[in-house]
């Protein structure tokens, strides 16, 4: 496991007991998406989603140019099943969520991928200038392919496997393009494109006419195994109740626990922000209207900066207050158990019932994580690279 901060370096490394204490958390994880993938009736590859996948898999040596899109935290993890079965010629590597990975670490893989001779660009789709930036990419990239001048029309098909936000990408492609229709009925008659009938495809480009046609995320089963079953279940590649939102922020938990991020907010302690801090929010009560105010604050939205500070003052406290060793098994455990009691007064839930640290803590701890409220982390390390084989232990799996 490595933590990259923007623009430098940082890596954690396990002892033995480390490791094997994280390994316990990786593997209940990547065992319950085992399971599950191979349930008749599980709701992860339905009938609906293997005539996609066989769709797909037709019509990627028809179009002009693959994108296949990849989590930027598990470059390796999030690769899509059908391109390794296709040259990489006409095939980009998009790494979305950049900014989720870190900057730095991202470039360390598109160095990767460029020296196994694979195109890669790195991207954060909700970021205007990075699609624009990557749309220039694209524009360019077609010019080096020097299609037949006669063609109109160049196709361009997102893939990749649910979750890594091909939709995402394809709008902002459409918006930044400033193409004025959301949508566009096309009937492509160029022989090398996938259309052999009318298709929907969003417009991105013109002179050539650059058209992106979106596919569904397609995961099988077969394809993954546990270690990167439990790397795709906690960056949300399926439904977190496959597996289970409580063993999931456990495995999370863990992480953050043995990675060390914790130490970046020591600061918090000993910071007053009265903007933030609970009692200045308490104060609303006594004003006109603030019975709703606070509701609605302490309620409904606990993606808030002072939700979020006392989520990470919490996870300090009970961690730098911790006596047990964390990187044995049954300390590493207790403490978990006890952040996930702690928590519950940081998210501001109010109720009693067991089900607030089954359910609703879990699951609002490991949306911080995925949108990038709780440090960078990232879970695939780049391959021959001086932290690779000791961070990759960490999960127990060398």
């Amino acid at each position: 496991y490595s933590h990259n901060c923007e623009g430098k370096r940082g890596s954690y490394y396990l002892t033995s007991p480390g490791k094997m204490a994280m390994s316990r958390y990786a593997r209940s994880v990547g065992a319950a998406v085992m399971k599950a993938g191979a349930e008749k009736t599980s709701t992860w590859f339905t009938p609906h989603m293997a005539a996609a996948s066989r769709a797909i898999f037709e019509r990627i040596p028809l179009v002009d140019i693959t994108l296949e899109v990849r989590d930027a935290r598990i470059p390796i993890s999030s690769a899509y099943e059908h391109m390794r079965k296709f040259p990489s010629s006409h095939r980009i590597i998009v790494l979305n969520k950049m900014d989720l990975a870190g900057r730095y670490q991202t470039k360390e893989w598109i160095r990767h991928f460029r020296e196994q001779n694979c195109i890669c660009y790195g991207i954060n789709a909700h970021n205007k200038e990075n699609v624009k930036e990557f749309l220039n990419f694209l524009q360019a990239r077609v010019r080096e392919l020097k299609f037949d001048k006669s063609k109109f029309t160049i196709t361009v098909m997102l893939v990749g496997i649910p979750n890594v936000g091909k939709s995402a990408l394809a709008n902002s492609l459409h918006q930044i393009g400033r193409i004025s229709a959301a949508g566009k009925v096309e009937a492509c008659n160029c022989e090398s494109t996938a259309c052999n009938k009318v298709e929907f495809h969003i417009q991105i480009a013109s002179c050539p006419n650059i058209y992106v046609l979106d596919t569904p995320g397609v995961l099988h089963p077969d394809s993954i195994d546990i270690e990167m079953g439990s790397k795709l279940a906690l960056t949300g590649a399926f439904q977190d109740c496959l597996v289970g939102e409580c063993r999931l922020a456990q495995y999370l938990l863990a992480i953050l626990n043995l990675s060390g991020e914790h130490k970046r907010w020591e600061s918090l302690i000993s910071k007053e922000d009265d903007c933030l801090s609970i009692e200045h929010n308490a104060k609303l009560s006594d004003s006109v209207g603030s019975n709703m105010k606070k509701k609605k604050i302490f309620c409904t939205d606990h993606t808030q900066d002072f939700v979020v500070q006392d989520v990470r003052r919490t996870l300090f406290k009970t961690i730098s207050s911790f006596e047990g060793n964390v990187e044995e098994a049954n300390y590493l455990a207790s403490l978990i158990d006890s952040q996930l009691v702690a928590l519950r007064d940081a998210f501001r839930v109010c109720s009693e019932s067991d089900d607030d640290i089954l359910h609703s803590v879990p699951t609002k701890l490991l949306n911080l994580y995925r949108i990038g409220r709780l440090g960078h982390y990232i879970l695939d390390i780049v391959p021959g690279s001086f932290i690779s084989h000791s961070a990759n232990k960490i999960n127990g799996y060398h």
